[in-house]
């Protein structure tokens, strides 16, 4: 009989449509899945682990019914692989491609070490419809810029869904496991856990409920609606991508049934698939992209890299008296998510009017974002602060007061996350103030700040003074 395949779980928790699953289940034997606790999850910011946790949980129960089961175990990815195979006979181990630096520096290494052990070590695919390697300019080169990347690959095709095994073969006995509880993923979120939990849709079965619902109806309206913060437009499939538990190749052949049976908006929701494929492309090229200025002549761009000033506490805070960006913040706390008009104009006003550096706000989102994604964070920073790809920063120093008029004109997305000033505010308001830190101090008698912390056209002047004085190339 075949030696037990080892299959290393991260960013993938699904059943179906999954390379590294069925390549596991193909070989023959065994199949034992696994999850490590290592620096790199336990370096996540509070809201994605605790997510991450609730996903594991789902992720359990659907291998259980599958006469399977997820060993959890904690350590350096290398030692304790190498630990199971010994424990275990396997003679393999498969797990899903990733992208970012960090990962990629890990893997090498893990497969190193197995290889040098005579362990086979495989890498799939399935996180993405293109591999980056395999999109390529004329020229032979990667993509800079999002609308040719978007020409080059939008005809191309792409291999259908794969159904989940029928099966998934166990070993005789099963490795010891750590027990998800003693993980402890949720304790940075303390009693924002149970605030934000009633607005995640957790596991594969809840985005394959979700994805149904977003292509049978909401896709016609999604090209206007999806700027609407106030209005539920989009298909909120962001924390199921995140965590691999629906796979963008089902979300693409979606879209294309849709676009083909006449849905206004599927075109518009196919460029937002693409613009997630075009933000790993860069990473995997451009490495820097996820810590560093991906045009490094903005290295010397005189942002403000302090993220205790009052300015700045007061846009964590969503205090900053300018009610969309303070809006969106309060979104974010109370459901772990925030619409991306609104990420725009939050991430705008930091970046310039408080001429605050994007990587302050890149890692409060990481902290708090529970649909927190490595690539879309970093890419959707340096959009908005002007320091990365196809950058127009002139254009998009966002005007919060020109942008809620435009998209929230009539006040509802406002009024449903900001208390102060309502006479009954809504529930959703509320909760903002049980979901945030106690030490904050803040209540919902609280007064609305009555200025900006910066106004927005004394701010606005000063960000063009300083794009002027230091101009990139």
């Amino acid at each position: 009989m075949t030696e037990p395949t080892l299959l290393w779980l991260r960013r993938d928790l699904r059943l179906s449509d999954h390379p590294a699953l069925l390549a596991a289940v193909a070989r023959g034997g065994p199949v034992i899945p696994v999850v490590i606790r290592d620096d790199l999850l336990t370096g996540l910011g509070s809201a994605p682990k605790w997510r991450l946790g609730l996903s594991l949980a789902v992720m359990e129960t659907s291998l259980r019914e599958k006469a399977s089961r997820l060993i959890l175990r904690s350590g350096a990815a290398a030692e304790v692989l190498a630990g199971l195979v010994e424990e275990t006979g396997a003679e393999a181990v498969y797990w899903t491609r990733a992208y970012d630096p960090d990962s990629i520096a890990r893997d090498r290494a893990v497969k190193a070490h197995l290889e040098e052990a005579g362990i086979e070590a495989r890498s799939h695919a399935g996180h993405l419809l293109f591999e980056p390697w395999e999109v390529e300019t004329g020229q032979g080169s990667y993509y800079k810029v999002y609308t040719p990347y978007w020409n080059a690959v939008k005809s191309r095709d792409v291999a259908m869904p794969e159904r989940a095994p029928a099966k998934i073969p166990a070993p005789e006995r099963w490795p010891e496991s750590d027990a998800l509880e003693d993980w402890a993923l949720g304790a940075g979120m303390r009693r924002g856990a149970a605030v934000v939990r009633p607005y995640q849709q957790v596991g594969e079965a809840a985005a394959q409920e979700r994805l149904a619902a977003f292509t049978d109806a909401a896709i016609d309206a999604y090209k206007t609606a999806r700027d609407l913060p106030g209005r539920d437009g989009t298909s909120g499939l962001s924390e199921n991508l995140s965590l691999g538990e629906i796979s963008v190749r089902q979300c693409w052949h979606a879209v294309m049934r849709a676009r083909h049976e006449g849905a206004a908006g599927a075109e518009t929701w196919a460029k937002e698939l693409v613009w997630r494929e075009f933000a790993y492309h860069l990473v995997y090229h451009t490495p820097r992209l996820v810590s560093g200025n991906w045009r490094e002549e903005w290295d010397g761009f005189p942002w403000r890299e302090v993220g205790d000033s009052p300015e700045v506490v007061a846009w964590k805070q969503g205090r900053t008296g300018v009610a969309f960006v303070d809006a969106a913040m309060r979104e974010m706390y109370v459901t772990g998510k925030m619409h991306n008009r609104a990420r725009m104009v939050a991430a705008s006003y930091l970046t310039k009017h408080l001429m605050t550096h994007w990587r302050i706000g890149q890692a409060w989102f990481e902290e708090h974002l529970s649909d927190w994604d490595v690539a879309a964070n970093a890419l959707g920073w340096q959009w908005v602060a002007g320091s990365g790809p196809d950058a127009s920063p002139f254009f998009r120093i966002f005007n919060p007061e020109t942008q809620a008029e435009k998209f929230d004109k009539d006040g509802a997305y406002r009024r449903a996350w900001i208390a102060e000033g309502q006479a009954a505010p809504p529930e959703t308001a509320r909760a903002y103030f049980d979901a945030v830190p106690r030490r904050w101090g803040l209540s919902v008698s609280d007064r609305y700040p009555d200025s900006p912390v910066v106004g927005l056209k004394e701010g606005r002047a000063a960000a063009l003074a300083a794009y002027e004085a230091r101009k990139p190339g």
